[in-house]
C-alpha cells in the first residue's frame, strides 16, 4: 500500500499510467471485450488487469492519478450500442459520472462504432480488462498533461 495513491491501482497499471505520455490512450474494457487478443497490438503489449472492479470504478481509479487531455475533443470515448449510437446504457453514465468529477465540468464522452473502436484499442497504450459484466463497458481515455506549478 502507498499513501495518496487509491489502492485499486495495482502495480501494473500504475506502471503504465506514469509511462505514457501526452497524446498517448488506452482503453478500459469490460468482461466481455477481445482483450487479450488485442492487448497484443498495444504499446505494453500484454493484457492489464483490474479484474474485481466496474467500469467506473476502475475509471474512477484511474483519474485519481491520470489528467485527460483538455486540448482534444477525442479525450475520451465509448463504445456505441450496435444499433443505437445515441444509447448511453447504465454503465457508461456512470462512467460520465466519473469524468465529469475529474474534470470539474460536465464534458460528454463521444460515441465510438463498436468496430471501430476495436481498431482504436489495437492502437492504444494499454488494454486494461475490469470486472465489468455489463455490456458496452469500453471505454478510451486519453492522457493530458499536468501543468507547472505556479
Amino acid at each position: 500500500m502507498l499513501k495518496g495513491i487509491d489502492h485499486r491501482l495495482n502495480a501494473d497499471v500504475l506502471g503504465a499510467l506514469r509511462a505514457m505520455g501526452h497524446g498517448d490512450y488506452l482503453v478500459v474494457v469490460d468482461t466481455n471485450f477481445p482483450a487479450d487478443s488485442i492487448a497484443r497490438a498495444t504499446t505494453v503489449g500484454r493484457l492489464l488487469r483490474m479484474e474485481n472492479l466496474t467500469s467506473a470504478q476502475a475509471v474512477q481509479a484511474i483519474l485519481s492519478v491520470l489528467p485527460l487531455d483538455t486540448f482534444v475533443p477525442d479525450f475520451a470515448g465509448r463504445m456505441e450500442v450496435v444499433g443505437e449510437p445515441q444509447t448511453v446504457p447504465e454503465v457508461q453514465a456512470e462512467v460520465q459520472a466519473e469524468v465529469d468529477r475529474a474534470e470539474g465540468t460536465p464534458r460528454p464522452i463521444p460515441g465510438v462504432e463498436r468496430f471501430a473502436f476495436y481498431d482504436l484499442a489495437r492502437g492504444a497504450y494499454a488494454v486494461i480488462q475490469t470486472g465489468e459484466r455489463r455490456f458496452y463497458g469500453c471505454f478510451m481515455l486519453r492522457k493530458g498533461v499536468i501543468g507547472p506549478e505556479a
